[in-house]
């Protein structure tokens, strides 16, 4: 099995090359979905975080009011810790589930990890390669406030909330450039596969001996 930890800022350009690392063949297991079925009704998680910050993070339905909740952690750091030192755990054990059921599956298999907040959950050396989609912070504001409907000082807060560019790129094995088309990053992405099923390939044949 080969790992990749995929990650980038908000607006960069991540989701147009999970999109095409699955049409290539590789398992995508998307950190933020699993984030979302941490927190589902029921769940461990979130009563943990209705223990941590009351019951006022509940929708009408007993579910997560996200937006509720988004207001209380963006502007709020020791809040926005507390709330991961619930949810990533539990991301992780479900994450691991996963990646064995891929591992099951099929010995060879590429498995790229999306994680938003790869580099500031320390998760960088797990991998076998991280790949950073950048995109320079102003350009993510842009297309926050013109393709989301955010505001510049929500897309402003929401991209503070995560690592800055610097401390994201240290942690890049490879650099993909978001800043462009979106067929630009597809060719990035497709080069990136041609790299990984050749080191893919030599693993298995050096296995076979």
């Amino acid at each position: 099995m080969f790992r990749i930890g995929l990650t980038g800022g908000i607006a960069a350009g991540k989701s147009v090359a999970t999109t095409r690392l699955a049409e290539l063949g590789a398992v995508v297991i998307d950190h933020d979905l699993l984030a979302r079925e941490a927190v589902a009704p029921g769940s461990v998680g979130l009563a943990g975080i209705v223990e941590a910050f009351g019951t006022a993070v509940l929708a009408p339905d007993g579910s997560l009011d996200r937006p509720a909740l988004g207001a209380l952690v963006f502007a709020d750091a020791d809040a926005r810790g507390r709330l991961n030192g619930i949810v990533h755990p539990e991301v992780r054990r479900l994450s691991a589930e996963r990646e064995a059921m891929a591992g099951a599956a099929d010995a060879d298999a590429v498995v790229v990890h999306d994680i938003p907040l790869l580099v500031e959950t320390g998760q960088a050396e797990h991998f076998h390669l991280v790949v950073v989609v950048h995109t320079p912070a102003e350009l993510r504001v842009r297309r926050l406030v013109e393709g989301r409907g955010l505001t510049e000082e929500a897309a402003r807060a929401r991209i503070a909330a995560q690592a800055g560019d610097e401390e994201r790129l240290a942690a890049a094995d490879v650099t993909l450039d978001g800043s462009g088309e979106e067929d630009t990053l597809r060719a990035q992405v497709d080069t990136l596969w041609q790299r990984v099923a050749g080191e893919v390939a030599q693993e298995a044949e050096a296995d076979s001996v």
